[in-house]
């Protein structure tokens, strides 16, 4: 007889693949750079990196509650990479005790973003999850690979080649 197994499965199984991918990004960076940014309005690359690290725990956090208040979103400096690898792997695991613990009901059951009060939107938080915790670390990660490409560092291989590593040849 099969296991049953809850909708927060798949979130956790996609976590723990992409997490190696997102960790060999991180173990890139330059930590003699951390300050740089390819713009002014962009993040430094140790602000982006910690970001990076920290946002698995930080919706796992918001996901928790029913709604939340839109936050301020200050961005915090890495002092180190090993600040950051350090990070990555506590937010790992608080969103993986997080997600484990997810019934069903209350993955399908409305989460609201609101803003003094009024609400900005509403969604499955489920959908949370997937859209912030995964998609939203995954487009930070391709930023970074970009940053990396600018800094002359080699870019990983991530779903496939990349200019510098060939993980098929």
């Amino acid at each position: 007889m099969q296991e049953s197994t809850h909708l927060a499965d798949a979130m956790i199984a996609e976590l723990d693949q992409e997490a190696a991918s997102t960790r060999r990004v991180l173990e890139r960076f330059p930590e003699d750079r951390m300050g740089w940014r390819p713009h002014p309005k962009s993040m430094s690359l140790g602000q982006l990196a910690l970001h990076i690290a920290t946002t698995p725990a930080g919706v796992a956090q918001i996901a928790a509650m029913d709604s939340v208040e839109a936050p301020d979103f200050t961005r915090l400096e890495a002092g180190s990479k090993a600040e950051v690898l350090d990070a990555h792997e506590r937010s790992l695991s608080a969103a993986k005790e997080f997600l484990r613990h997810l019934s069903d009901e209350r993955a399908e059951a409305a989460w609201t973003m609101t803003r003094a009060g009024t609400p900005l939107f509403s969604l499955p938080r489920i959908e949370l999850v997937r859209s912030i915790m995964l998609r939203h670390v995954y487009h930070h990660r391709g930023e970074l690979c970009v940053y990396l490409r600018l800094l002359d560092v080699p870019v990983p291989a991530i779903y496939g080649p990349s200019a510098d590593e060939d993980p098929f040849a």
